[in-house]
Formats: C-alpha cells, structure tokens, sequence
C-alpha cells in the first residue's frame, strides 16, 4: 500500500525583516533562527529518486526581499520532522527551486509532501561562485550527478547575462542516461543562450547514442587556452581531485576553480561538526572554495 500524501504543515512566522540581511557574515549568525514561511506549489519528479520543487514565500514582502547568489544553500524545515540543507538551483519572481534527493528521513517526508504543504525556509547562507569576477572570460560549468542542482543556478545567472560572459561550455556525466538532470532545459541552453553542452554516462541503455566513461574524458574536447577562463566544479567530492588536476594539468589556475563541498552538511550552522575539516565548518566557511584552498584542507575530498 503506497503512503499518502501528507496533510500541509504550518509553522509561526516571525515579523518580516526590514531590511535583507548578509547571512553570510558571522557577525549575523543571531538571525540564522529566523525562519521565512513557504509553500509548495509545484513538485516535478526528475529521476526516480530526485524531486524539483517550486517553494513560494508567502508574504509578499518577504517574497520582494528574498535573493541569493549562486552557489548559496537553505535550511528547509519540515515541521515535525527536521530540517535539511538544499542548495538554490534557481529562484524567481518569489519563488525558490529546490532540486532534492530522496536521501533521508527528512527528504523522503519532503518528497511525499503535497502541493499546498508548508515549510519552513532559513537563509539564504553561504558563499558563492565569484560570478562577478568571471565576466568578460570564458566558462567551463562541470557538474557529476546530482552536482547538476547546485551548478543550475550559475548556469541560470550565465542565461540572464549572457552579454557579461564569452564562451561557456556546459560538460555534465551521470551514471545512465535516466539520472541525467533538466534533460528538457538542454535545447534551450543550447538554441537560446549560445551554450555549448557535452553529456556523458557511465552505463548507456539501448538508446543512447552520446559518449561513454566519465566526466573526465569531456575534457579532451577543450581546445581553447584555460589560462585565462573560469571552472564551476559540481558533483561528489571524489570528482573534484581528478578533475580538477586535469584543469591544472592544461594550464587552469587553481584558484580559477571553484568546487561545492555542500554534500558534507547537515545542520547549516556549525553545531553537529558533521562538515567540519580540521578547523574549517563547510556549512560556515563554504560551501563554495576556491580549488586551491581545497587542495590546502587536509580530508576535504
């Protein structure tokens, strides 16, 4: 017998804030209890086990103050039940999207959640991708499974932009064709937004007729010079070492690298010690870094 679609969650909103703030600086870290009501409104299932969820705030002043930067994360909380941190695969026009894997007891009550059920939104915390000091290069956006969640948001930045960057070229491996993530953004991305995207898969099914191994093997496809581009690395922290030695390897600066360590949180707030490598919180200090500093965090991948 499958389990039933929850009835919608309610939480106690606080006063909404006057002004936004930096969550970023610890100085503020008082305000990370402050919890912003939201609501789901629509939920899509991507691949058996991963959910894209539109989460819209609902007070309309705090729908007019609610941004974020690439790269950053939430606290989303399901009342009863706990709380998980989801990086920003997008937001728009006060609504949040939320790409969540069934992983855990918190995520898999978020998945059986209704349209209409409530949840409760802390943030957003975090750095970012350098988006700012990546104008006027050229981009290479690199994701691995899941990691394709937290690098849509700075593709979505790029689309918006586009003017402010040169070429970007999108090269995104997934174990099988079936884990492949916003398949139907692709065409867009392509046609619309002058990206160029390369796929890759572990295991091909009958269908597929795209290229076979890992991320890695995309890299061969490079030929512009990368000493002066950029790189947004996404995806299981084993990932990052080969692949961003390969950069290395043909000329990328590894402080022109930026990974996502946001697969080894859980609390968001420095408390459970559960993301830290050595005296660095991810949750705290990250979870954006540079690949040189990464290189200088002993365990980090």
């Amino acid at each position: 017998m499958s389990a039933p679609f929850l009835h919608p969650f309610d939480i106690t909103r606080e006063e909404p804030l006057c002004a936004p703030l930096d969550y970023n600086l610890k100085s503020q870290l008082k305000d990370v209890d402050r919890c912003f009501k939201g609501e789901i409104t629509a939920a899509a299932r991507l691949t058996r086990d991963v959910k894209l969820f539109h989460v819209r705030l609902v007070a309309p002043e705090e729908r007019q103050r609610f941004s974020f930067h690439p790269g950053q994360f939430v606290m989303v909380e399901l009342p009863g039940f706990g709380e998980v941190p989801i990086s920003i695969c997008g937001a728009q026009q006060g609504f949040i999207e939320l790409c969540i894997r069934e992983a855990g007891n918190v995520t898999a009550m978020i998945h059986r959640a209704g349209i209409g059920a409530k949840v409760g939104i802390r943030g957003p915390f975090g750095t970012y991708f350098p988006m700012e000091r990546m104008k006027g290069h050229r981009i290479l956006l690199i994701a691995g499974g899941l990691g394709m969640a937290p690098l849509r948001a700075p593709i979505m930045h790029v689309t918006e932009n586009r003017s402010d960057y040169g070429e970007v070229r999108l090269l995104y491996g997934s174990t099988e064709p079936g884990q492949l993530l916003f398949d139907y953004q692709y065409e867009q991305w392509r046609r619309v937004d002058g990206i160029t995207i390369s796929l890759i898969v572990d295991h091909p099914d009958a269908a597929w007729r795209g290229a076979v191994g890992t991320v890695t093997k995309l890299l061969e496809e490079i030929t512009f010079p990368l000493d002066d581009s950029y790189a947004i690395v996404c995806g299981p922290p084993v990932m990052f070492k080969f692949v961003c030695s390969e950069l290395s390897s043909m000329g990328m600066p590894r402080d022109r690298m930026f990974v996502s360590l946001e697969r080894r949180m859980q609390c968001g707030m420095g408390k459970c010690c559960r993301c830290n490598v050595g005296s660095t919180y991810v949750c705290m200090d990250g979870p954006v870094f540079d690949f040189w500093t990464v290189m200088n965090l002993k365990e980090a991948i």
